[in-house]
């Protein structure tokens, strides 16, 4: 009899979970790293047609596409923060390439597992700490290897010192494998997953697996206009100098115009299978070596996405012959978007489209319509109170971000929702000669200011603001921050500015040297702009004395605990 009633027992709790399971959707959140969106076919941009995205177009036929999905700061780690804690980078920490989320602080992972979903973090993760607060982990170190890729796992030792190794493999295959062999013999089928599965690719330099090298070898890639063509009306001192006499020094480059670090530098030693035999840049014009470089880029870069679209079909495949698909929220993003080529510029960190939008998949057909399609604005802050929301979860308290679920499943905005993205550059002039910058992005506008300094106030570039009409001028050429007819529009979107900095708790108190940069130049009246002109000089001089020593600082993105080293002159 007792073991008749344990029986019953056991069997009632196996029913009432699986009940419970089969409610509760699984959630398979998938990103890559710099995967911008007019790189995937669904987004029709002009790769469209020779880059075909078919599994990731899957997703966004069969459920909604976001058109104004936007990261709050265009860099891995302070994306990846924002995505796991739902906080903004000043209140997270995670300022820059330092970032961490200690565990006990890695909330979408805790509140997940609270509510009885099995955890999972597989892939890139790239916030320095361990990803403890998961159920199982294998992450790559840092940003981790393309080819016989290294992957840290949970054990006996140390974080960072259990490792598994996996020889002649590609990373993308790889962490795909992973992924599959948990779902198969690791994930707890009482109990619904939660797996994060995070793509190294097509993080630069961009090394696609080698059954992938043929492809687009013989096609013409499309190129934006704007690698040719810099209108005159684009950018601002900021990003031109006075007198355009920091256009060589202001993002990196993908032909020769930045002499410190451009593609046409770079990748001639890394593909040279890429480039003319015996190739020389100085047998070649100007225009030649840009278009050789461009093309070059894009090949590897799109491999690297045909890679990925291809094991997005693997994963796809696998929950529909274990009939988990139409069970599974999946969620298809990129920790920001990549710049490429346009503007003659490199990586992302711009508040530019390109680089500022994110792709954002959602695919659920249980509650979101196949093929919808919203243009609501929604920031990687929003991502995990939305998943929460699509789990049944409480979204905490500290969590500053709002669920968009009723966004994907009516295709329109709840009353009341944000009408402007918030955006901080803070890695003044690292590794890509980005100004540091704050901004907001409307549907209709988006006004950048370009503080130019360093957590300390230092390390000064020229101020500058820009304004961009994205009606008009969606390619962002015409900087009309000067236009007499704009002026109140300028006024108004200065004042939205302060306002969403309000809003989000971004009163400067982190770093007050920085803030009082901020505040000295908000105006941007004539006595500011003289003031900028002679910080133009000025910095035109430190890196022309930088190229000539061939060093160039490499300490102004550090955090709080460094910024001794950062007080240059």
């Amino acid at each position: 009899m007792r073991l008749g009633t344990c029986l019953v027992g056991w069997c009632l709790i196996a029913m009432t979970t699986a009940y419970a399971s089969e409610k509760r959707p699984n959630i398979l959140f998938i990103m890559s790293d710099d995967h911008a969106a007019h790189a995937i076919s669904a987004y029709g941009g002009r790769l469209a047609k020779i880059a075909p995205t078919p599994h990731l177009d899957r997703i966004a036929n069969e459920g909604a596409r976001f058109t104004n999905a936007f990261c709050t700061n265009s860099i891995c780690s302070p994306s990846r923060a924002c995505i796991l804690t739902g906080q903004y980078n000043h209140v997270n920490g995670a300022f820059d390439l330092d970032g961490r989320v200690d565990p006990g602080k890695q909330m979408l992972a805790l509140a997940m597992r609270s509510a009885g979903y099995h955890t999972a973090m597989i892939g890139k993760w790239h916030l320095k700490a361990e990803p403890a607060d998961f159920e199982h982990y294998c992450v790559l170190p840092g940003q981790g290897q393309y080819h016989s890729p290294s992957f840290r796992v949970r054990g006996d030792k140390p974080w960072g010192k259990n490792t598994v190794e996996v020889p002649d493999r590609h990373v993308t295959d790889v962490i795909t494998d992973f992924s599959l062999e948990w779902l198969q013999n690791g994930w707890d089928k009482t109990r619904p997953f939660f797996l994060m599965h995070h793509y190294k690719a097509p993080h630069d330099y961009f090394d696609n697996a080698e059954r992938y090298d043929s492809y687009l070898a013989d096609v013409d890639i499309p190129e934006p206009e704007s690698l040719w063509v810099r209108d005159p009306l684009f950018g601002s001192m900021a990003t031109r100098g006075d007198q355009d006499e920091l256009l060589p020094h202001i993002g990196t480059s993908i032909g020769g115009r930045n002499p410190r670090r451009s593609y046409l530098r770079d990748l001639p030693k890394l593909y040279p299978e890429e480039f003319p035999p015996n190739y020389n840049a100085s047998d070649f014009s100007e225009e030649e070596n840009t278009r050789l470089s461009y093309r070059a880029y894009l090949r590897k870069f799109l491999r690297c996405v045909k890679g990925i679209d291809d094991n997005i079909g693997r994963l796809l495949a696998h929950l529909e012959k274990t009939g988990q698909l139409d069970n599974t929220v999946i969620v298809y993003t990129a920790d920001q978007g990549f710049m490429l080529g346009e503007h003659d510029y490199q990586d992302k960190r711009w508040m530019y489209e390109e680089s500022q939008r994110m792709p954002l998949l959602i695919r659920f057909p249980k509650t979101i319509p196949a093929g919808t399609t919203t243009d609501a604005i929604v920031e990687n802050v929003d991502f995990p109170a939305t998943l929460l929301d699509f789990a049944g979860v409480a979204i905490p308290p500290s969590v500053q971000g709002r669920s968009f679920r009723a966004v994907a499943e009516t295709g329109t905005e709840p009353e009341g929702w944000k009408q402007e993205a918030y955006y901080r550059y803070w890695m003044h002039m690292a590794h890509h000669d980005n100004p540091a910058h704050v901004g907001i992005r409307t549907k209709t506008h988006k006004l950048i200011y370009y503080y130019g300094c360093n957590y300390d106030g230092g390390y000064r570039t020229p101020p500058g603001w820009e304004l961009y009409d994205l009606c008009s001028d969606p390619t962002e050429t015409k900087n009309i921050y000067d236009d007499p007819s704009q002026q109140s529009l300028v006024a108004d979107l200065k004042s939205r500015l302060a306002s969403t900095r309000e809003r989000v708790g971004d009163d400067g108190s982190h770093f007050p040297k920085c803030e009082e940069v901020v505040k000295q130049f908000w105006d941007y009246d004539a006595a500011d702009r003289k003031d900028a002109a002679l910080i133009s000089h000025e910095f035109l001089n430190r890196r022309l004395d930088e190229l000539r020593r061939d060093i160039h600082n490499p300490f102004t993105h550090r955090t709080r605990k460094r910024k001794t080293a950062q007080k240059q002159p």
